[in-house]
């Protein structure tokens, strides 16, 4: 019988392939090393592939389109529900098939390389800030066991750093003013490295177009701009800038029944560090939004008025995100009036 869909189960060596035909009744369901995955399914070049979208699905996904094979990637939460059983390679990997016929399954498109790349330095930038901030908080608590209190900010803290080390009739004994030191030396470390990496995104800026384009708007910034393209690419497996701005988890929570539609704070589903930095993007709006004439600080100005300051950041926060799937799909510019 001829094989339709073929779904994986990812894993690092040994990957699970379960074969269906129309019917969606399993031809073959087995483990194959990973160098035999590729001749594996190039036996059956009419077949759609289908695996979820975890780690190393755009790496497959964008091998078997360069060999004309569909692909389609699910994410993980709606092949769960398909999972019959108790969990284990097989089951998951029939699931997968199951879950891939669903006439209203979101599929999601395998990224680039330029993508993956981009998305790279955003993971990695963001691990930095975290391992910095640890530093200065470190640094801070240490300190202050000495009843060294410094003023908030990173500027005052690298400033005053050397003068408490430099003073001789503080309580920090030597071997405690190395300890600080190193820490010191390791948070200019990652300083560096983090200008290093802001730097190479500055670059991928000058030669992306959407990107220049994106920075053009009110609240979003080099970091956004290319955090959104690396996740989004030309925005076209969006149905529209509401399905977008919902796949941020940027719309009300809905808890609805008997005819009576309860909504209440945002999903939070979806991108959480795009969705962090579109409300810090909405905050900048906010901040701003009284000595601006354009119509989105009027507009953000109005509801805050009306909602208050909170709601606002949200709302503004999702308006952006509508405007950025726009630009990204019909490739206009940002129009301030």
């Amino acid at each position: 019988m001829k094989v339709c869909l073929i779904g994986i189960d990812l894993a690092k060596n040994t990957l699970q392939v379960c074969g269906v035909n129309q019917a969606g009744k399993p031809i073959f369901n087995k483990a194959l090393k990973r160098n035999k995955l590729l001749p594996f399914l190039l036996n059956y070049p009419d077949a759609i592939v289908a695996m979820e979208a975890c780690s190393g699905s755009n790496y497959w996904g964008r091998e078997l389109e360069k060999q004309g094979i569909r692909v389609r990637l699910i994410p993980p939460i709606h092949v769960k529900p398909f999972v019959k059983g108790n969990k284990n390679d097989r089951n998951d990997a029939f699931a997968i098939t199951e879950a891939a016929v669903r006439p209203s399954m979101y599929f999601v498109k395998p990224r680039r390389l330029e993508q993956t790349e981009s998305s790279m330095l955003h993971k990695v930038r963001s691990r930095w800030v975290s391992q910095k901030t640890r530093l200065t908080n470190q640094l801070r608590g240490l300190l202050n066991e000495y009843g060294i209190i410094i003023a908030p900010g990173d500027k005052a803290l690298k400033q005053t750093l050397p003068e408490v080390l430099e003073d001789g009739e503080n309580d920090l004994s030597s071997g405690i003013r190395h300890l600080i030191d190193n820490i010191r030396q390791e948070w200019l470390e990652m300083e560096a490295r983090l200008s290093e990496v802001d730097s190479l995104m500055r670059s991928q800026v000058k030669s992306d177009e959407d990107c220049r384009r994106l920075m053009k708007i009110k609240g979003v910034s080099t970091i956004t701009a290319t955090a959104i393209k690396a996740f989004a690419g030309d925005g076209k497996h969006f149905k529209n800038g509401r399905h977008f701005s919902s796949n941020l988890g940027l719309i009300p929570r809905e808890h609805s029944s008997g005819g009576k539609q309860k909504l209440s704070g945002i999903t939070k589903r979806g991108n959480q560090y795009i969705r962090r930095l579109l409300i810090q993007g909405a905050w900048s709006v906010l901040r701003y939004a009284k000595q601006s004439d354009d119509d989105l600080s009027n507009w953000a100005e109005k509801v805050m008025e009306r909602r208050g300051k909170h709601k606002a950041v949200v709302a503004v926060a999702n308006k952006l995100a509508r405007i950025i799937w726009s630009m990204l799909v019909n490739k206009t510019e940002y129009k301030t009036t």
